[in-house]
Protein backbone atom coordinates (compact mmCIF):
# COMPACT_ATOMS: atom_id res chain seq x y z
CA UNK A 1 0.00 0.00 0.00
CA UNK A 2 1.20 3.52 -0.73
CA UNK A 3 -0.32 6.85 -0.66
CA UNK A 4 -0.16 10.09 -1.18
CA UNK A 5 -2.06 13.73 0.40
CA UNK A 6 -2.60 16.20 -2.08
CA UNK A 7 -4.78 19.01 -2.66
CA UNK A 8 -3.36 21.86 -0.70
CA UNK A 9 -6.12 23.36 1.97
CA UNK A 10 -8.66 21.23 0.61
CA UNK A 11 -6.83 17.92 1.28
CA UNK A 12 -7.39 14.48 -0.26
CA UNK A 13 -5.48 11.17 0.33
CA UNK A 14 -4.91 8.80 -2.45
CA UNK A 15 -4.66 5.27 -1.04
CA UNK A 16 -3.12 2.81 -4.02
CA UNK A 17 -3.77 -0.45 -2.70
CA UNK A 18 -2.61 -3.77 -3.93
CA UNK A 19 -4.51 -7.21 -5.31
CA UNK A 20 -6.12 -8.61 -2.02
CA UNK A 21 -5.50 -4.96 0.34
CA UNK A 22 -8.06 -3.73 2.48
CA UNK A 23 -9.13 0.08 3.41
CA UNK A 24 -11.40 1.22 6.38
CA UNK A 25 -13.57 4.44 6.38
CA UNK A 26 -16.42 5.59 8.18
CA UNK A 27 -19.37 5.48 5.45
CA UNK A 28 -20.32 8.30 3.07
CA UNK A 29 -16.21 9.09 3.15
CA UNK A 30 -14.94 7.85 -0.22
CA UNK A 31 -14.27 10.29 -3.03
CA UNK A 32 -14.02 8.32 -6.09
CA UNK A 33 -12.30 4.96 -6.83
CA UNK A 34 -10.23 2.65 -9.67
CA UNK A 35 -12.59 -0.18 -10.83
CA UNK A 36 -11.98 -3.55 -9.77
CA UNK A 37 -12.36 -2.10 -5.71
CA UNK A 38 -15.30 -3.81 -3.83
CA UNK A 39 -17.20 -2.03 -1.02
CA UNK A 40 -18.60 -4.17 1.79
CA UNK A 41 -21.04 -2.22 4.55
CA UNK A 42 -20.46 -3.83 7.83
CA UNK A 43 -21.34 -2.26 11.71
CA UNK A 44 -19.19 -5.06 13.80
CA UNK A 45 -21.95 -5.28 16.27
CA UNK A 46 -24.33 -2.93 18.24
CA UNK A 47 -21.40 -2.21 20.74
CA UNK A 48 -18.84 -1.22 18.46
CA UNK A 49 -21.76 0.65 16.53
CA UNK A 50 -23.04 2.92 19.36
CA UNK A 51 -19.52 3.53 20.07
CA UNK A 52 -18.84 5.31 16.56
CA UNK A 53 -22.14 7.29 17.09
CA UNK A 54 -21.06 8.45 20.99
CA UNK A 55 -17.49 9.89 18.98
CA UNK A 56 -19.34 11.35 15.76
CA UNK A 57 -19.20 8.97 13.38
CA UNK A 58 -21.31 6.92 11.22
CA UNK A 59 -23.12 3.58 12.33
CA UNK A 60 -21.46 1.65 9.67
CA UNK A 61 -18.09 1.12 8.47
CA UNK A 62 -17.00 0.87 4.58
CA UNK A 63 -14.48 -1.82 3.56
CA UNK A 64 -13.06 -1.38 0.50
CA UNK A 65 -11.22 -4.60 -1.11
CA UNK A 66 -8.80 -5.04 -4.27
CA UNK A 67 -9.63 -7.54 -6.37
CA UNK A 68 -7.18 -6.04 -8.12
CA UNK A 69 -4.34 -3.27 -7.74
CA UNK A 70 -6.01 0.04 -8.05
CA UNK A 71 -6.38 3.87 -6.30
CA UNK A 72 -9.19 4.64 -3.81
CA UNK A 73 -9.70 8.61 -2.76
CA UNK A 74 -10.59 10.01 0.92
CA UNK A 75 -11.48 13.70 1.04
CA UNK A 76 -11.64 16.36 4.01
CA UNK A 77 -14.75 17.27 4.67
CA UNK A 78 -13.82 20.55 6.01
CA UNK A 79 -11.09 22.79 4.87
CA UNK A 80 -7.67 21.64 6.52
CA UNK A 81 -4.90 18.83 6.30
CA UNK A 82 -5.00 15.08 6.75
CA UNK A 83 -2.48 13.48 8.69
CA UNK A 84 -1.46 9.55 8.88
CA UNK A 85 -0.40 8.44 11.97
CA UNK A 86 1.02 4.79 12.40
CA UNK A 87 -0.62 2.76 15.01
CA UNK A 88 1.51 -0.04 17.06
CA UNK A 89 0.37 -2.63 20.13
CA UNK A 90 2.67 -0.38 21.65
CA UNK A 91 1.38 2.98 20.77
CA UNK A 92 -2.58 3.56 20.47
CA UNK A 93 -3.75 6.93 19.37
CA UNK A 94 -6.14 9.40 21.01
CA UNK A 95 -8.45 11.72 18.72
CA UNK A 96 -10.94 14.27 18.72
CA UNK A 97 -14.57 12.87 17.74
CA UNK A 98 -15.12 13.05 13.70
CA UNK A 99 -11.30 12.84 13.54
CA UNK A 100 -10.98 9.15 11.28
CA UNK A 101 -11.04 9.30 7.87
CA UNK A 102 -9.42 5.99 7.32
CA UNK A 103 -7.27 3.34 8.27
CA UNK A 104 -5.33 0.38 6.45
CA UNK A 105 -4.47 -2.41 8.44
CA UNK A 106 -5.30 -4.01 11.33
CA UNK A 107 -6.64 -0.97 13.58
CA UNK A 108 -9.41 -1.08 16.35
CA UNK A 109 -11.23 2.33 16.95
CA UNK A 110 -13.12 2.57 20.28
CA UNK A 111 -14.62 5.04 22.52
CA UNK A 112 -12.04 6.85 25.18
CA UNK A 113 -13.61 8.49 27.48
CA UNK A 114 -11.85 11.56 29.85
CA UNK A 115 -10.26 10.31 33.12
CA UNK A 116 -10.46 13.46 34.62
CA UNK A 117 -14.16 15.66 35.28
CA UNK A 118 -12.28 18.54 34.47
CA UNK A 119 -10.79 17.30 31.14
CA UNK A 120 -14.20 15.71 30.28
CA UNK A 121 -16.89 19.29 30.83
CA UNK A 122 -14.05 22.22 30.20
CA UNK A 123 -11.35 20.53 27.64
CA UNK A 124 -13.22 21.87 24.05
CA UNK A 125 -12.42 18.02 23.14
CA UNK A 126 -15.70 17.14 25.66
CA UNK A 127 -16.05 14.00 27.39
CA UNK A 128 -15.81 11.40 24.51
CA UNK A 129 -12.62 10.80 22.22
CA UNK A 130 -11.50 8.42 19.95
CA UNK A 131 -9.09 5.46 20.71
CA UNK A 132 -7.09 3.69 17.68
CA UNK A 133 -5.18 0.19 18.75
CA UNK A 134 -3.86 -1.97 17.06
CA UNK A 135 -1.11 -2.62 14.17
CA UNK A 136 -1.80 0.07 11.17
CA UNK A 137 -2.19 3.50 9.80
CA UNK A 138 -5.01 6.15 10.41
CA UNK A 139 -5.38 8.87 7.98
CA UNK A 140 -7.21 11.68 10.34
CA UNK A 141 -8.49 15.23 9.53
CA UNK A 142 -6.79 18.13 11.08
CA UNK A 143 -9.64 21.61 11.33
CA UNK A 144 -7.17 23.73 9.28
CA UNK A 145 -3.41 23.42 10.01
CA UNK A 146 -1.64 20.62 11.16
CA UNK A 147 1.08 21.44 13.69
CA UNK A 148 2.89 18.40 15.61
CA UNK A 149 4.97 18.60 18.46
CA UNK A 150 7.31 15.44 20.13
CA UNK A 151 6.67 16.02 24.11
CA UNK A 152 9.47 14.80 26.24
CA UNK A 153 8.78 13.27 29.73
CA UNK A 154 7.09 15.60 31.82
CA UNK A 155 7.10 18.32 29.29
CA UNK A 156 4.13 20.38 28.89
CA UNK A 157 2.22 22.03 25.97
CA UNK A 158 -0.36 24.44 27.04
CA UNK A 159 -3.44 24.49 24.36
CA UNK A 160 -6.09 26.67 24.40
CA UNK A 161 -9.28 24.80 24.07
CA UNK A 162 -10.47 23.04 21.22
CA UNK A 163 -6.75 22.65 19.69
CA UNK A 164 -5.97 19.15 20.62
CA UNK A 165 -6.71 16.98 17.28
CA UNK A 166 -4.28 13.83 17.96
CA UNK A 167 -1.86 12.64 20.58
CA UNK A 168 -0.27 9.36 21.69
CA UNK A 169 -2.23 7.57 24.19
CA UNK A 170 0.92 8.16 26.41
CA UNK A 171 0.07 11.84 26.69
CA UNK A 172 -1.26 13.15 29.84
CA UNK A 173 -4.56 15.09 29.44
CA UNK A 174 -5.74 17.78 32.05
CA UNK A 175 -7.57 20.93 31.93
CA UNK A 176 -6.26 24.16 34.24
CA UNK A 177 -8.45 27.36 34.34
CA UNK A 178 -6.76 30.69 33.77
CA UNK A 179 -5.22 32.26 36.91
CA UNK A 180 -6.56 35.90 37.84
CA UNK A 181 -9.69 37.06 37.52
CA UNK A 182 -9.04 40.00 35.17
CA UNK A 183 -7.48 37.29 32.61
CA UNK A 184 -10.69 34.87 33.40
CA UNK A 185 -12.96 38.27 32.99
CA UNK A 186 -10.99 40.43 29.64
CA UNK A 187 -8.19 38.49 28.41
CA UNK A 188 -10.77 36.98 25.81
CA UNK A 189 -9.17 33.06 26.18
CA UNK A 190 -11.88 31.89 28.31
CA UNK A 191 -11.85 30.22 31.25
CA UNK A 192 -9.70 27.30 30.92
CA UNK A 193 -6.42 25.64 28.76
CA UNK A 194 -5.72 22.31 28.18
CA UNK A 195 -2.32 20.89 29.49
CA UNK A 196 -0.75 18.44 27.57
CA UNK A 197 2.04 16.47 29.58
CA UNK A 198 4.61 14.51 27.46
CA UNK A 199 5.85 11.84 26.31
CA UNK A 200 4.18 11.38 23.38
CA UNK A 201 3.29 13.45 19.64
CA UNK A 202 0.54 15.20 19.42
CA UNK A 203 -1.21 17.08 16.54
CA UNK A 204 -2.34 20.62 16.98
CA UNK A 205 -4.59 22.51 14.64
CA UNK A 206 -4.90 25.42 13.67
CA UNK A 207 -8.99 26.41 12.99
CA UNK A 208 -11.39 23.89 15.25
CA UNK A 209 -14.71 23.79 13.47
CA UNK A 210 -16.85 24.67 16.17
CA UNK A 211 -14.61 28.16 16.90
CA UNK A 212 -15.08 29.04 13.10
CA UNK A 213 -18.61 27.90 12.95
CA UNK A 214 -19.03 30.71 15.90
CA UNK A 215 -17.39 33.28 14.14
CA UNK A 216 -19.03 32.53 11.31
CA UNK A 217 -22.11 32.59 13.36
CA UNK A 218 -21.22 36.25 14.06
CA UNK A 219 -21.44 37.48 10.29
CA UNK A 220 -24.93 35.89 9.68
CA UNK A 221 -28.64 37.87 9.42
CA UNK A 222 -30.73 36.78 12.03
CA UNK A 223 -34.25 37.04 12.29
CA UNK A 224 -35.68 39.74 14.46
CA UNK A 225 -38.24 38.40 16.95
Amino acid sequence: MNYEITGGNLPVVLVRLDAGEVVTCESGSMSWMDEGIEMQTEGGGVGKMFGRMFTGESLMLNKYLAKQAGEIAFASSFPGSIRAIEVTPDKPVIAQKGAFLASVGNVEMSVHFQKKVGGALFGGEGIIMQKFSGSGLVFFEIDGSAIEYDLQPGEKKIVDTGYTAVMDASVGYDVVMIKGVKNMLFGGEGLFNTTLTGPGHVVLQSMPIAGTAMKLYAYMPHPSN
